[in-house]
């Protein structure tokens, strides 16, 4: 059975860093990625990775403030997110996929984990 279970949320205040932590456990993925929620609006992908090859992509908003990483051998995602802004407030979920495609959009993704609330104030 997948299990993806997020850890490392919390508050911080603008400009400020958080890093959030998944770690995976059952079938091997093609894709992982990490989406966030807000109240009020869509799910919406921000960065993604394909375990293979190490390919990153990431959300045209979060481009050079946020890195995705993995750690292969422990099975465990990584969310470096800086320079935070208010709009990063939101819920953030780990993924995983077995396909390729879609790497940032939540209808491509087979396993969720539970989330963990992100906020960040001005």
């Amino acid at each position: 059975q997948v299990q993806l279970v997020e850890s490392g949320g919390g508050s911080v205040q603008a400009g400020g860093s958080l890093r959030l932590s998944c770690a995976g456990s059952g079938y091997s993925y093609t894709k992982m990625g990490w989406f966030r929620q807000a109240p009020g609006k869509p799910r919406e992908g921000v960065a993604g990775i394909y375990t293979g090859t190490g390919t990153t992509v990431y959300a045209d908003s979060v481009k050079g403030r946020f890195t995705i990483s993995q750690d292969n051998a422990k099975r465990t995602l990584f969310l470096q997110m800086d320079s935070m802004k208010p709009e990063d407030t939101a819920m953030y979920y780990c993924a995983a996929a077995r396909g390729a495609l879609g790497i940032l959009r939540p209808r491509s993704y087979d396993y969720w984990g539970q989330g963990t609330q992100v906020t960040v104030s001005s």
